[in-house]
């Protein structure tokens, strides 16, 4: 990545502004000073047969675009798809901004058109765009948002609150087009790490489907897999009044993890003598979501909400194969039949009918521990790449900080 040839300067060549301290050589620019905001739009002229790929608010997050495949016809399209835009213009989502729908255009937009909900800035100087788009992420630009949002449901801004807000700006072209090179060299290699995980996912899917279906076996096993009933191999806990162990949680992703570590609001009930405990090895899925994959491998001891079942795994089989076995995609389907319910919001699988559920598994347990360790191994790979992007991202808040509010400037 690009390193930050950097000069830290002294405290007495700042000014205090309304968005803070700034270098005495720097300027506070609002946006429609430096860029244009909305500058082309479809409009009722607009033949009806104009074809164009539309991007609406959910094809951006946080930088990310997932990219419409069919065009639309304009006689077909939604009234909100007006926004024309080009390469190197910035998308940024006025409605919940506080989320940063916000992306940089580095992909052909040719027949290009997007919602109104967002506004396209783009920048005087081209290469301004890319230094708009980084403060677009910044905490001066966030703290000037949340004072504009209007509204509760779907907080919002408009156009003109986008044009009047305020960026610390260099006077130095060179200097802005460097601090964005470097901000955005992080966001590539931030990116680059992501890509990677999505390969290891795919590479992993790849590997469950052909791994816990017999259809490809390890080196050393031939023994035949045989169809077993779950209740021999899995036996339900049911032991509850163990309040004073730590609450747990059990996720659809990360499996079975502390409450604290859930970002979520915790609505859990204040006496949990009737919570259930869980133990290392024991496996916990959630009753009413068990045929949306929501199980885990326990780590810890701990109580889990009496929304959750726990079983405990018989010494026939190995927790983590079978952990690794229920996020099959055929056994969650599975799981979804024998769930009890009339609509999806109530379905549930309790434990007398989970039971009676029949799965084809090896019945070496020395090849179930091997399975799982193959996967364990994917699993560990997308962990460490997971560290390293955010540990990416920390480091680039910091640069963010530094160059965007001038304590450090770069040399050019």
């Amino acid at each position: 990545m690009e390193v930050v040839d950097k000069i830290v300067l002294s405290k007495d060549v700042y000014q205090r502004t309304e968005i803070g301290k700034i270098p005495r050589d720097w300027e506070v620019k609002k946006i429609n000073e430096i860029a244009e905001v909305n500058k082309e739009n479809l409009s009722g002229n607009t033949p009806a047969e104009y074809e164009f790929y539309y991007y609406d608010l959910s094809s951006v997050d946080k930088g990310k675009v997932l990219h419409p495949t069919e065009k639309l016809k304009f006689a077909d399209a939604p009234s909100r798809a007006k926004r024309l835009f080009k390469r190197n213009d910035v998308l940024m989502s006025t409605v919940r901004p506080n989320l940063q729908g916000f992306t940089y255009v580095d992909f052909d937009s040719t027949n290009s058109v997007c919602s109104t909900g967002f506004a396209v800035i783009a920048g005087k100087y081209e290469s301004d765009s890319m230094y708009i788009y980084q403060n677009l992420f910044s905490y001066g630009i966030t703290r000037q948002i949340q004072k504009l949002l209007v509204g509760s449901n779907y907080p919002a801004i408009n156009s003109k609150d986008v044009e009047n807000l305020k960026v610390p700006f260099p006077n130095d072209k060179k200097e802005r087009e460097k601090i964005a090179s470097i901000l955005s060299t992080w966001d590539k290699a931030i990116e680059l790490k992501e890509k990677l995980i999505e390969q290891k996912k795919e590479q992993k899917k790849g590997l469950m489907q052909k791994l816990l279906t017999g259809e490809m076996r390890l080196p050393g096993f031939d023994r035949e897999w045989k169809e077993v009933i779950l209740g021999s191999v899995l036996k339900e806990r049911k032991e509850i009044g163990f309040d004073y162990l730590e609450l747990l949680a059990i996720t659809s992703n990360k499996g079975v993890v502390r409450r604290t570590e859930v970002d979520i609001k915790d609505n859990s009930s204040e006496d949990k003598s009737k919570y259930k405990r869980i133990l290392p090895n024991d496996i916990g899925y959630n009753t009413m979501r068990m045929w949306q994959g929501v199980s885990g491998v326990s780590k810890y001891e701990g109580i889990v909400s009496p929304a959750y079942t726990i079983l405990i795994p018989t010494e026939k089989v190995n927790p983590e194969f079978i952990g690794y076995l229920f996020k099959h995609p055929k056994v969650v389907n599975l799981f979804k039949r024998h769930s009890q319910g009339l609509v999806s919001d109530t379905l549930n699988l309790k434990y007398e009918n989970f039971k009676v559920i029949k799965l084809v598994m090896p019945l070496d347990i020395e090849e179930q521990k091997r399975i799982s360790e193959v996967l364990l191994c994917i699993d560990k790979e997308i962990e460490a790449l997971q560290r390293e992007i955010a540990a990416f991202i920390s480091q680039k808040r910091g640069l963010m900080q530094s160059l965007l509010t001038g304590k450090v400037r770069v040399k050019v």
